[in-house]
């Protein structure tokens, strides 16, 4: 039976599955601290791997299953395994990103970044208001009055929420509004509504591209304007560029919060792209507080440059993960190898 984690298998994006022996002992077990807690959390763990043409990161958020991490490890086989694509840029535009943290902070979130011509901003926090959402905007707004705002609710409204916030928040001027509710009809009722209403803000998908057994649904519904895309939970480069094609619609790279080794994976995403419309959300290895490569891909001038990257060793064994987070990441990929094998080998 076909791995429901992975999108429908194709010629085009089967590649040689490792041996597991081979990624176990490629395997490196990393726990970052965070600057701010993002997601809930103050520490990252991410599995990164060693292959033959570069690194591979693993990082699936704990709560997922392993069919949905299936996607994670066919990305980090890709990348260090196969390689990426042929770029068609060289300089990718990205956007800051504010946590969802007091008004107060905003200027010391965005003043890691630099020069920052997009932000996007987390909003609907579980144990948050509506009033704290619009002092973090209206404190975005104040340090960066020419910027590009967009926020991300991460499915945290509902339909109702979502029009009373949205309708809040646009007089502050919003680029878009990222997955402002859970379900793709859900998304398709709040743009027709916000349209309806004459309130000008365009809505992306993220969750209901990247967690749907079939990404192309959210394009075919018309429930987005545009959608966001990222190369872990897609299964990888190469298929996170056949997506957009089908659908057709504007695209924003982003990351799952990963290390350089994960941003260098959305790097050649975008350098990739045939279109590059909007800044990409890329810039989050700024919001550790150390990262796994000396020389990590930061944004400089609002752009990162492509460049391949590599994990240190000895910031490998700094952050090294405690033995039971190792064993527990180590006994996850043996997990999903198992269920990859079959899908993608040869």
């Amino acid at each position: 039976m076909p791995n429901p984690g992975l999108p429908p298998d194709s010629a085009q994006f089967r590649l040689a599955v490792p041996p597991l022996e081979e990624l176990l002992a490629a395997a490196h077990v990393v726990s970052l601290p965070m600057r701010v807690k993002f997601r809930g959390i103050m520490q990252r763990e991410s599995l990164l791997l060693r292959g033959p043409v570069g690194w591979g990161e693993f990082c699936p958020f704990p709560e997922y299953g392993d069919a949905e991490a299936s996607r994670w490890l066919a990305a980090a086989i890709e990348a260090g395994w196969q390689g990426f694509p042929a770029p068609l840029r060289t300089s990718i535009p990205v956007n800051a990103t504010v946590p969802a943290v007091p008004a107060d902070r905003v200027p010391d979130v965005l003043a890691r970044f630099g020069r920052v011509d997009a932000v996007k901003v987390k909003v609907a926090e579980q144990g948050q208001s509506l009033d704290d959402d619009v002092a973090r905007l209206q404190a975005v707004r104040a340090a960066l009055p020419d910027a590009a705002v967009r926020v991300d609710a991460n499915g945290g409204w509902d339909v109702p929420g979502a029009l009373e916030a949205l309708t809040r928040l646009a007089p502050v001027g919003l680029e878009y509004a990222e997955q402002p509710v859970p379900t793709i009809d859900g998304l398709a009722e709040v743009r027709s509504r916000l349209r309806d209403a004459g309130t000008p803000v365009l809505i992306a998908a993220d969750e209901s591209v990247r967690k749907e057994t079939d990404p192309l649904r959210v394009a075919r519904a018309g429930a987005a304007d545009l959608i966001v895309v990222k190369v872990a939970p897609l299964g990888g480069v190469r298929r996170a560029l056949d997506i957009v094609a089908q659908a057709g619609l504007p695209a924003v790279v982003s990351s799952a919060l990963d290390t350089s080794v994960g941003i260098r994976a959305g790097l050649a995403l975008a350098a990739a792209l045939p279109e590059l419309p909007y800044a990409c959300g890329l810039g989050t290895v700024s919001l550790f507080e150390s990262d796994i490569a000396l020389d990590p891909l930061v944004a400089d001038d609002g752009a990162i440059r492509l460049r391949d990257v590599a994990a240190d060793a000895g910031l490998l064994e700094r952050f090294a993960a405690p033995a039971e987070r190792r064993d527990w990441w180590l006994d996850r990929l043996r997990r999903v190898h198992a269920l990859l094998t079959p899908s993608i080998a040869p």
